[in-house]
């Protein structure tokens, strides 16, 4: 599969998704006008990757400093198949980077990480967002 690069907007993230690497990564803010449409082919190229691609180990890494409720849903649309591969014994890592007294983005993670049994979700906390 080719690897999506999307640059940042005012209103989008930063998307790199790497599917030769098995890296996928968010960064930026995350409020655009529409939510579904950004999200929605970035979760049927995860999906066909998923379908397509071998057993190796998948890092998701989100390094968001906003985003509204509309993103947050997209995330979620986005984590759950990756939640199901992990639970097919796929090695799954999601880091959710946040910075250094960022509570708000930080509580997000830890509400995105109750939702999860199989992959590994990893709040780590950096000197500055997008790190």
């Amino acid at each position: 599969m080719d690897r999506i690069q999307i640059p940042a907007t005012a209103r989008s993230p930063e998307v790199d998704f790497d599917f030769a690497a098995g890296r996928f990564r968010l960064s930026g803010e995350s409020y655009p006008e529409d939510a579904a449409a950004f999200f929605g082919p970035l979760l049927q190229s995860l999906r066909s990757y998923l379908a397509l691609s071998g057993p190796d180990p998948i890092v998701f890494e989100v390094a968001l400093v906003y985003f509204n409720s509309s993103s947050a849903k997209g995330l979620m649309n986005l984590f759950m198949p990756l939640e199901d591969a992990a639970g097919e014994g796929r090695g799954v890592t999601i880091r959710w980077l946040y910075a250094e007294g960022d509570e708000t983005i930080a509580e997000a993670g830890e509400d995105f990480a109750s939702d999860f049994s199989h992959a590994r979700f990893d709040l780590v906390e950096t000197s500055q967002a997008g790190n």
